[in-house]
């Protein structure tokens, strides 16, 4: 349980409400540091748990949970600031709020259930904190993306999207070969 990837999960799930409070505070300089920390985070702790083969339950359920907690709050709070495309917002929001309420819905219909992110939601991930961190950096002046952000907006849009449905489509046909009978 304590393990050090597990505790470096911890440690971005304690981040969540501090870059929650810079953002709301308008302190985008200081609410992009801590989200990268977060974002380097979020691969330091897969990495060593590979590495050190310290691969956990409890890191199964923490991780995602701290990057979907992550990845709304902030998405919410720069579209609620006019930072980033309320459309854009919606989308990741939606996806993950479908996501858990399939695990939910999984967990209940067939039982046990192995969390294993794809490597399409792993680049929907990487994607989705690039282009958040990119959104910060240019409220905090540190970059000028200006009508480049669009782009990226639209890419990260679709590959939401298409994740949100590949997950979907692969727990679908996993819960019909897993399902107890009757």
């Amino acid at each position: 349980m304590f393990t050090v990837p597990n505790l470096i999960t911890a440690a971005r799930i304690l981040l969540i409400p501090l870059v929650a409070f810079l953002l709301l505070d308008h302190d985008y300089r200081l609410a992009f540091a801590v989200f990268l920390a977060a974002a380097l985070g979020d691969w330091l702790d897969g990495f060593l748990a590979r590495r050190l083969r310290q691969m956990s339950q409890l890191g199964t359920v923490l991780d995602p949970i701290a990057d979907k907690m992550t990845m709304m709050i902030v998405a919410i709070l720069l579209a609620a600031q006019e930072l980033l495309p309320v459309w854009l917002a919606v989308v990741i929001v939606m996806r993950d709020a479908i996501i858990v309420a399939g695990a939910i819905a999984y967990r209940f219909v067939v039982g046990h259930i192995e969390l294993a992110p794809t490597r399409l939601s792993k680049a929907n991930t990487f994607l989705e904190f690039g282009v958040l961190a990119l959104a910060m950096a240019q409220a905090g002046r540190l970059i000028a993306a200006g009508e480049a952000l669009l782009p990226l907006y639209l890419l990260l849009f679709a590959s939401v999207l298409v994740s949100g449905a590949h997950y979907v489509w692969v727990w679908r046909r996993k819960a019909i070969a897993e399902r107890p009978p009757g």
